[in-house]
C-alpha cells in the first residue's frame, strides 16, 4: 500500500469515528449546559468557592467572574513554578526563572501551551500534574462556558442574563472532560504510552554519554492535551516522543481527541437554539476548511520534488518514520486549525507551503473546527460578519437566528477579528526592528521571518505549536509572547460576552419570505467565503514575506 493511499484511509477513518461521536457527544453536551440538576460533588465544590449555581449572570458578572477565575490560576502556577525547588516530587530540578514562569503561568491558563523550555528537564511531578494539568483542564472548560454563553444569547430574548459561570465551569470540567480523558488516557496506556511517578533513570549509551530519561503521569496528561486543545508535552519532542505517542493508532487517536469536542459543539449549539440544522450548517463550513486544508498540506508534502524527496517517498525532515507524511500532515492540520498546539513534527522542517498552512491555520482564528469553546465562538463571530455582509449585498437588515444584527453587534464583532492580527502584526514587527530578538533565529532571509511570524501567531492565537528554530527562551520572547497569549485569550472574550449580552435583550424577529436562511448549503458557502477572504486581506502581505517566498523559491 502506498503512503498516499495509507493517508487517504486514514483521513476516512478519522472522519468515520467523528461522525460516530458527533451526535450522542452534541447532545450530552446541550443537556449537561441545560439541566437544572446539580450532582453531589459538584455542590461541594461550589460550597468550597463560595458560588451560588443558582444565580443567573448578566454579560459583566459573568466576564468578571471569567477574568478573575483567570488571574487567580496564573497567579497560582507562577507561585508553583517560582517555589518548585522546595516542592516535593521536584525531581531535583530547580525554581523556574521569573520570566520564563509567567510566560508558563499565562500561556496555560490561556489554553496556549506554548513551552519555551525542556519539559522533561524542567518540570517535576508536582508543577506537571498538580499546576499544568489542571489547568488544562480548567482552561478548555472556560472556552467551553464562554461558547455556552454566547449561545444563550442567540436564544434568549428580553433578558440579559446568560446562565453562571461557576455552574458551566464545573459542568464542562467534570461531566465532559474527566470521564472522557480518563478512556483516552486508559486508550493510550494500551497503546504504550508511559503513567507513572518514577523518578530520574539512564537507559543506556548515546552519543558517547548515558542517556536520561524520566518518567511521569504522561498518558493522563496527554488526554487532556489533546481533548482539551490545549498543547503543549511532557517532554520537549511533545508528541513526536515515543512515550506520548508510541505507534500510530495512538497518533490516530491523539487527532481524534483533537477534533472530537470543537466538532460536537456544533450540534450543541444547534440543539440550543433549537435549530440541529443551524449546528449542520457551521459543520459543514468547519468540515469544508478542514477537510481542504488536509488534503492541500498532504499534496505539499508528498509532492515536493527533488531527489531526497523522492528517495523518501517525500519531505520527511522533520517527521517521524512511525507516523509518516500522512500521520504527520493530518496532525499538524489538526493541531493549527485548532487551539491544541501539540506537534508530532517539526512545522519548520515542512515545505514552504506547507509552514504556510500551518500558519494560515492559526491565521484564520482556529475555527474550523477551533478550540474547545473558542472554535465555536469564533465560527459564531463570523458567522455575524458573513450575515452583515449578505445584508449589504441585497440591502436588507441583516440578523441571524431571529436576532437583528445593528450597529453594536457588528462594531464588538469587528473588534472582536481585529485583536489577534494586530498582535500577530504589531509584535513581529517590532521582534523584526530591534537587533536583539532576530539573535534567536536559527535561520536567516524568509524562513527566519516565518520562524518570527510563527511564534506570534502562535501564540496571540492561543494556540503553543512551535515552528522550531527559534530560541525563544529569552526574557523578550517569554515577556512579548505572555502578553500576546494573555491578550489573545481574554480581549476576544470580553466582546464575545458583550455580543451575548446584547443579543439576549433581543426580541426574536419573526422570520419572512426574505429572511436569509442560515441553515442552508449557500450560506455555509459564504461563510468560508467571508473567513477565507478576511484572513488573505489581513495576513496575505506577512504571508508573502514568509512561507509564500520560500515556497515559490524552492
Amino acid at each position: 500500500m502506498s503512503s498516499q493511499i495509507a493517508g487517504v484511509l486514514q483521513l476516512l477513518a478519522l472522519i468515520t469515528a467523528l461522525a460516530l461521536v458527533h451526535r450522542p457527544l452534541g447532545d450530552y453536551m446541550a443537556k449537561v449546559y441545560s439541566s437544572g440538576r446539580h450532582y453531589r460533588p459538584e455542590r461541594w465544590i461550589y460550597r468550597v468557592i463560595g458560588a451560588d449555581p443558582a444565580a443567573e449572570m448578566r454579560w459583566p458578572a459573568y466576564l468578571r467572574a471569567v477574568l478573575a477565575f483567570s488571574a487567580v490560576s496564573v497567579l497560582l502556577l507562577y507561585l508553583m513554578q517560582r517555589v518548585q525547588g522546595s516542592l516535593p516530587g521536584s525531581l531535583g530540578f530547580s525554581s523556574i526563572d521569573p520570566d520564563q514562569a509567567f510566560n508558563t503561568a499565562v500561556s496555560f491558563v490561556a489554553n496556549t501551551n506554548w513551552q519555551s523550555y525542556y519539559g522533561e528537564q524542567a518540570m517535576g511531578h508536582v508543577v506537571q500534574t498538580g499546576g499544568l494539568a489542571v489547568q488544562n483542564f480548567v482552561s478548555a472548560a472556560v472556552g467551553m462556558a464562554v461558547a455556552v454563553a454566547l449561545v444563550r444569547g442567540f436564544s434568549r430574548s428580553r433578558t440579559g442574563e446568560l446562565g453562571n459561570f461557576w455552574t458551566d465551569l464545573v459542568r464542562g470540567t467534570v461531566r465532559i472532560l474527566l470521564p472522557i480523558s480518563v478512556i483516552g488516557a486508559v486508550v493510550l496506556v494500551a497503546c504504550g504510552a508511559i503513567q507513572n511517578f518514577s523518578g530520574i533513570h539512564q537507559v543506556g549509551q548515546f552519543l558517547g554519554g548515558p542517556q536520561e530519561w524520566n518518567g511521569g503521569a504522561v498518558a493522563s496528561q496527554e488526554a487532556i492535551k489533546e481533548l482539551g486543545t490545549n498543547g503543549g508535552g511532557y517532554f520537549n519532542a511533545n508528541s513526536s516522543h515515543p512515550f506520548e505517542n508510541p505507534t500510530p493508532l495512538s497518533n490516530l487517536f491523539e487527532i481524534f481527541l483533537i477534533l472530537l469536542i470543537p466538532f460536537a459543539l456544533t450540534r450543541t449549539f444547534g440543539r440550543m437554539v433549537g435549530s440541529p440544522k443551524q449546528g449542520y450548517a457551521i459543520l459543514g463550513a468547519m468540515a469544508v476548511i478542514w477537510i481542504g486544508f488536509t488534503a492541500l498540506m498532504m499534496w505539499t508534502e508528498f509532492a515536493h520534488r527533488g531527489p531526497a524527496f523522492e528517495i523518501a517517498g517525500g519531505a520527511m525532515e522533520g517527521k517521524e518514520t512511525r507516523f509518516g507524511i500522512a500521520g504527520s500532515s493530518l496532525f499538524a492540520v489538526a493541531t493549527t486549525l485548532t487551539s491544541t498546539g501539540a506537534v508530532n513534527s517539526f512545522h519548520s522542517s515542512y515545505t514552504g507551503f506547507g509552514g504556510g498552512i500551518t500558519m494560515l491555520g492559526m491565521q484564520l482564528g482556529e475555527i474550523a473546527p477551533g478550540g474547545v469553546g473558542s472554535g465555536l465562538y469564533g465560527m459564531l463571530i463570523m458567522a455575524v460578519i458573513a450575515v452583515f455582509i449578505a445584508g449589504l449585498l441585497v440591502g436588507r437588515t441583516p440578523e441571524y437566528l431571529g436576532k437583528k444584527i445593528g450597529t453594536r453587534q457588528i462594531k464588538l464583532a469587528a473588534c472582536y477579528i481585529l485583536v489577534t492580527p494586530a498582535l500577530v502584526l504589531g509584535f513581529t514587527a517590532v521582534a523584526m526592528a530591534l537587533p536583539t530578538p532576530a539573535d534567536s533565529m536559527t535561520n536567516t532571509g524568509a524562513h527566519g521571518f516565518s520562524e518570527i511570524l510563527y511564534a506570534y501567531t502562535s501564540g496571540a492565537n492561543n494556540n503553543g505549536s512551535a515552528f522550531a528554530g527559534l530560541n525563544a527562551d529569552t526574557p523578550w520572547f517569554n515577556t512579548t509572547i505572555g502578553i500576546a497569549m494573555a491578550l489573545g485569550r481574554f480581549l476576544p472574550m470580553v466582546f464575545v460576552l458583550a455580543l451575548a449580552g446584547s443579543l439576549a435583550e433581543q426580541q426574536p424577529v419573526p422570520t419572512t419570505a426574505g429572511t436569509l436562511r442560515t441553515d442552508k448549503p449557500l450560506y455555509a458557502g459564504l461563510l468560508v467565503g467571508t473567513i477565507l477572504t478576511v484572513t488573505g486581506l489581513t495576513y496575505f502581505p506577512a504571508l508573502a514575506l514568509g512561507p509564500l517566498a520560500e515556497g515559490l523559491a524552492s
